[in-house]
């Protein structure tokens, strides 16, 4: 089940700006010298778990997996995989659609 549903026109920037939290919240391990690593342990499930549910089906798994290894993965933190997730399933898989 996704977070935001698309009888809203404007869901899809609210979930758009959700992504960009995520990978924001992603991003502060490398605010604090020494804390990053802890918190990307407890970020890497959080992370698979938030992207499972705003993004459904494979699309959503996929991603997940990705997010997990990519926040578990040291240095790796810069990488937007929500935002990235939202740009797939936004353009990709619509222009697939036309």
């Amino acid at each position: 089940m996704a977070v935001t549903p698309y009888k809203n026109p404007n869901s899809k920037y609210i979930k758009l700006g959700l992504s960009i939290l995520f990978d924001a919240l992603g991003l502060l391990s490398f605010a604090i010298p020494g804390v990053g690593e802890f918190e990307d342990i407890v970020w890497a499930p959080l992370s698979y778990w938030l992207m499972t549910k705003m993004y459904a089906g494979t699309l959503g798994k996929v991603s997940g997996i990705i997010s997990f290894v990519e926040e578990a993965i040291p240095g790796t933190d810069f990488i937007p995989t929500f935002t990235i997730t939202w740009f797939v399933e936004h353009y990709y898989f619509k222009k697939d659609k036309k």
